[in-house]
């Protein structure tokens, strides 16, 4: 039911006789007993084995399912996420083993004097409610009664300690209910709550009862709580059955009354005032003197004789089913009940002391404390008689049926198959029999005379508009009404339907289940629509996000490359006039669509940058240049000094002897007319390895005609010349030595090694292999140039191999003949 905010509703309790305590706390004490961890246990003075607790034992052994370790874990774990404190939680279990050791209290008699037969027990619930042991066993033996001024401690007779024993048990659960229920209810309520900021602010609250008790022995309990199911039924009748044929009269839809049994009629014979049970049943407990039972059905039959729902063997001689003076029977909504007076008057006098109450507000544990205000009052204040328990009971069942009235109630309704608890057996005579007096009989008649289903207009045509054109998605008819009556229409379903003033009402569920189908399906077309628009809605949104990144990332490019070339143009503007022409100019990062453009903007700027600089040269020069290029392009990192840094001279042998200078002119002029050469591409002395495997000094002349070998020694007269059409490629090694190889076609290879440079020690193989590379390209032909070691060759048709050797004790490079070839000896350090 909906509460208030931040309030659970009236809760009821039972608090009429030890029975009750058994059947409210039973599940809760064997959880702790069975379910509770050893170390609790102990501290508590608890067994393991609930038989040794009166008050749990009287079901006897119970073979169930349950694990009760993992309910007390849950439970445990349930209290400290909802935010009870662990000294809280300590307390629970300490109430409720002080409950079990106050079951096993027993009392007996020495003389006159009422004892506690089990000492032992008074100190540990002295221990568990925090008191002294003293005051627990003065209130358990004795009671405190004040006549005015003067206080006299009363001794108990042994029943009336246990009924006072009993007493405090139940009021100890009693109020340990309310606390932990009034304890959850502070901790969820919502402080400062504001509707605006937290809406709706609703509590539900279960009430669990289970129904009619009809026992072979039924006493006041069976009677209080058949009067809670009269109670419930009643507001059930007026909830659902009064309120379902009110509405079919409040909406204008026309209906056959069906009449059902008002129970008002057995409420009034229980709780009315003066002459009702409970009137009579606490006038006759608070008689002056010995008050029976049998004086309490003597009352009753004067008073309620002519009632039609009540009788007793007196009122009914005839009737031996009841006995005389015990037994008196109340036509019930369920049924006929009888009941036993026999202890009637004893249970509607169990009140609780105040020594009790005195007691447990003197604890020294706050929570304890709190939960016994009225213990606050001194021994000699004057207090009202205490209500009895069929009052407190009729007051807590008004407050109920009061709190459900204003709330909005949901029914659960179970049938109980046996008493067995077994899962397969079905008793069909109990079973009808709880069909009947839970009232579904009354509530299946009406519903099988009215209408199983109905809505207001605005909500059913919410749910069903999809169904008809008319409606969907919205109508232009002058109402909901009348949109409602055009949809069903369409449907054929007119025959079926009654129109109200603000609801529709529809009699057979099947009519509602072929709508529910039509909605099923048309969902699912309005789903795919709603998927085909909501898809081309997002793939439009998706290529107008594309296309706009496509924009950005267009007009972000062209700006990168605006400011890439106009970053380029700035840098090199005043190139022209800058000395080295824009060398130590630094290039601009490019963005990466221009990374190629930015190597052919290099290139072009390198082009540029060399044409420049060798626009102003001579032919000759250029000659050099080429030359040293094609050096560059051979020998770049493979052999270390390529003599680039330095002039190329070409014709060495004027500058390296000059003594027979004028003798290699005569000759090279007459070689010129000879052979018509235009000039000579370089000249050196050399030692070379002549066909006999011999090494000698020469001079190598190379003109862009032929390679002429020379001997210096004959004022360099000509010798055997090779043709430079016939040279196919160059050979030399990675290191310092002037080794060259001249690879011919006729395999006639020329092995060479400069020598007599002037100044000493300078390389001019560089120069060699440039100047011979330059003027092949310049004719078109090609030129194999090789950087290896060893050298492979060809001398004489014959292969070798030619290998460069460091020798310490070597003053001039020399070759020496080998097994595999030839190895030139040059000196080491």
């Amino acid at each position: 039911c909906r509460g208030k905010p931040g309030h659970m509703g009236t809760l009821l309790m039972i608090n009429i006789s030890i029975i009750q305590v058994q059947e409210v706390c039973g599940w809760s004490q064997c959880c702790l007993v069975k379910g509770g961890p050893e170390s609790l246990l102990r501290s508590l003075h608890i067994q393991k084995d609930p038989s040794v607790y009166s008050y749990i034992k009287v079901g006897g052994q119970v073979k169930s399912s349950i694990n009760d370790s993992a309910d007390f874990k849950a439970v445990a774990d349930a209290m400290k996420v909802i935010g009870f404190t662990a000294e809280e939680i300590q307390t629970v279990y300490k109430i409720q083993a002080a409950i079990l050791h106050l079951g096993n209290v027993k009392f007996g008699n020495d003389g006159d004097t009422t004892l506690i037969e089990n000492g032992k027990l008074v100190s540990v619930l002295g221990e568990l409610l925090s008191t002294k042991q003293d005051n627990v066993e003065k209130a358990l033996l004795y009671r405190t009664v004040a006549t005015g001024r003067d206080v006299i401690d009363k001794q108990h007779t042994p029943q009336e300690a246990s009924y006072g024993r009993d007493a405090l048990a139940k009021a100890i659960y009693d109020r340990l209910f309310c606390w932990i229920v009034g304890r959850i209810n502070d901790i969820i309520e919502v402080k400062n709550y504001d509707a605006k900021v937290h809406g709706k602010n609703t509590v539900i609250g279960v009430l669990d009862i289970y129904g009619f008790e009809i026992f072979q022995n039924n006493s006041f309990e069976q009677f209080c709580i058949n009067y809670c199911n009269e109670k419930l039924q009643q507001l059930f009748i007026q909830l659902v059955l009064k309120q379902e044929q009110e509405e079919y009269q409040r909406e204008g839809i026309p209906w056959k009354h069906i009449d059902y049994f008002n129970n008002q009629i057995i409420v009034d014979l229980v709780e009315q005032q003066h002459k009702g049970i409970f009137a009579v049943l606490d006038e006759a407990c608070m008689n002056v003197g010995k008050v029976t039972d049998e004086v309490f059905l003597q009352a009753l039959n004067g008073k309620l004789a002519k009632h039609p729902h009540f009788t007793s063997r007196k009122l009914s001689p005839t009737d031996k089913g009841l006995e005389f003076d015990r037994d008196f029977r109340i036509r019930h909504y369920a049924g006929n009940v009888m009941y036993s007076v026999v202890g009637f008057i004893d249970k509607n006098k169990d009140t609780l002391f105040q020594d009790f109450k005195r007691l447990l507000y003197n604890s020294s544990n706050p929570v304890l404390k709190g939960m016994w205000p009225e213990g606050k009052l001194s021994i000699t204040e004057v207090t009202k008689r205490p209500l009895t328990a069929a009052t407190l009971f009729k007051n807590s069942m008004i407050l109920l049926v009061d709190n459900l009235a204003c709330k909005e109630p949901y029914y659960v309704r179970c049938i109980k198959p046996n008493d067995v608890k077994s899962p397969l057996l079905f008793e069909p005579e109990r079973c009808c029999h709880q069909v009947e007096y839970l009232g579904l009989l009354e509530n299946v008649r009406v519903r099988r005379a009215g209408f199983a289903y109905r809505q207001t207009y605005p909500r059913f045509l919410q749910r069903y508009k999809m169904i008809s054109q008319f409606t969907w998605p919205n109508h232009e008819l002058p109402s909901d009404r009348e949109a409602v009556m055009r949809l069903l229409q369409g449907c054929g379903f007119e025959h079926d339907v009654a129109y109200g003033k603000t609801k529709v009402f529809i009699r057979t569920p099947r009519t509602l289940f072929t709508l529910e189908e039509q909605r099923a399906e048309m969902v699912q077309r309005i789903v795919l629509f709603l998927q085909k628009v909501w898809r081309g809605t997002v793939a439009r949104m998706r290529y107008r996000r594309m296309r706009a990144a496509l924009i950005i990332v267009r007009a972000y490019r062209r700006y990168k490359v605006k400011s890439y070339i106009r970053e380029v143009n700035r840098r090199f503007k005043n190139v022209r006039a800058m000395k080295d022409y824009g060398k130590h100019v630094k290039w601009p990062m490019p963005p990466k669509v221009l990374r190629k453009f930015e190597e052919a903007l290099r290139s072009i700027y390198s082009r540029w940058w060399a044409w420049t600089l060798i626009k102003s040269l001579s032919p000759e020069e250029m000659l050099q240049v080429r030359a040293k290029v094609a050096t560059l392009e051979s020998l770049k990192g493979q052999r270390t000094d390529l003599g680039i840094q330095r002039a190329w001279e070409g014709n060495y042998l004027k500058r390296d002897s000059p003594e027979t200078a004028s003798s290699f002119t005569l000759v090279s002029s007459d070689l010129q007319r000879k052979d018509k050469f235009m000039r000579v591409l370089f000249s050196s002395n050399v030692r070379k390895i002549n066909r006999f495997h011999k090494s000698e000094d020469r001079a190598v002349l190379i003109t862009d005609r032929h390679l002429y070998k020379m001997d210096p020694l004959k004022q360099y007269k000509p010798m055997k010349s090779i043709p430079l059409y016939n040279v196919t490629g160059l050979s030399v090694s990675p290191g310092k030595d002037q080794l060259v190889v001249f690879h011919t076609k006729d395999s006639r290879d020329l092995i060479v090694c400069l020598q007599g440079m002037v100044p000493a020690g300078e390389s001019r193989i560089g120069e060699l292999v440039g100047t011979l590379l330059s003027h092949f390209r310049s004719e078109k032909r090609k030129l194999q140039v090789s950087v290896v070691s060893p050298i492979q060759c060809s001398m004489n048709g014959r292969k070798c191999t030619v290998v460069v050797e460091t020798k310490i004790n070597q003053s001039q490079p020399d070759f020496i003949k080998s097994r595999s070839g030839y190895i030139l000896a040059v000196p080491g350090s």
